[in-house]
């Protein structure tokens, strides 16, 4: 309480000392709702200084830290609805054969597993139906950015914080049955996503020996060593170019391409995003002779196979901890 008297006096280290442990959460929760790092980092931004400048209005009768997650929810629900999520990108720099499909998420972005590390994850409430693993996926993240935005906040706040029916509808301003109304349609679009294979445990045997083989076959671009690797139905995709490949004669044709191009990758160096296993993807200069980074590399698991490849742009390599440039 003396924190809190302080912060509305202008004391801004008190205000810090009562926001900072709620940092890395809220954080999470609008790299969920908008799926790009980068637009978490604002919208987080934009949710202190809303409870920065608000902070005379929280009355107390909820938890500050359900207070910060109303404010920071509807900054993104503003965010939704008030801009176009299409990002700006170049062509593709090569030629690459006929997609599949064209992908509805490009602004879709990695989350580096040091950020999750940096705090520790709130037990969830009563109703949470999501294990906090699941909920960072990409492919969870993927599925949640093709809600609508009401149904997407209503299904985080529900089934991944656990919050009740009553207290989702008293933070966006909704009625219970439209909670229940929005809550069950993007829970039966999202079960219809939902993988029935779980992946190995992280870091265990398993999980190495298919990572190991995996590397082996993606520096050599050995395609069917790759697809040997992989599920019928594998997805591989590249936001922000909008092209998806999927199932095997698709992905197969895609590295074909891929490995007629480069010959092969000169270097993978093993981060994690989105509590997967993920690399820098390094290839040789013809001018200089160094390795740069070309591109960031997530793939998804399922069981002992690969179910998805996704590879981003260089952008979030700082988040990462991925250099520029290697000797």
């Amino acid at each position: 309480m003396e924190l809190l008297q302080r912060a509305r006096a202008g004391d801004r280290d008190a205000f810090s000392a009562l926001v900072e442990p709620h940092r890395g959460e809220l954080r999470v929760h609008c790299y969920r709702m908008l799926g790009s790092l980068q637009d978490a980092e604002d919208a987080l931004q934009e949710t202190l200084l809303a409870a920065w400048l608000g902070l005379d209005g929280f009355e107390g009768r909820s938890s500050l830290r359900t207070w910060l997650y109303r404010i920071a929810t509807n900054r993104c629900l503003n965010l939704l609805r008030s801009a176009s999520r299409q990002p700006v990108t170049a062509p593709a720099s090569a030629p690459l054969p006929e997609p599949s499909r064209l992908g509805e998420v490009p602004w879709l972005q990695p989350y580096p597993d040091a950020l999750l590390e940096q705090f520790s994850d709130q037990a969830p409430g009563p109703e949470a139906r999501y294990e906090s693993r699941e909920a960072i996926s990409l492919a969870f993240v993927t599925a949640v950015q093709l809600l609508p935005p009401n149904q997407r906040a209503v299904l985080l706040l529900r089934d991944v914080l656990g919050y009740r029916a009553a207290e989702t509808a008293e933070l966006l301003g909704l009625t219970q049955d439209a909670v229940t109304s929005a809550l069950k349609r993007a829970r039966a679009t999202m079960n219809a996503t939902r993988s029935p294979v779980a992946p190995p445990p992280p870091g265990g045997p398993e999980e190495r020996a298919l990572l190991d083989r995996f590397v082996a076959a993606f520096t050599e671009l050995d395609v069917d060593a790759l697809i040997a690797l992989m599920t019928d139905d594998i997805w591989v995709r590249m936001p922000p170019l909008p092209f998806e490949y999927r199932g095997s004669e698709d992905v197969h044709r895609f590295f074909s391409v891929i490995r007629t191009l480069l010959g092969r990758i000169d270097r993978l160096v093993p981060v994690r995003a989105n509590g997967q296993p993920a690399w820098g993807e390094y290839v040789r200069d013809q001018v200089t002779d160094g390795l740069h980074l070309a591109g960031i590399i997530v793939v998804g698991l399922a069981g002992d196979k690969i179910s998805e490849l996704t590879r981003f742009e260089t952008v979030v390599a700082p988040y990462l901890g991925l250099p520029r440039t290697l000797d």
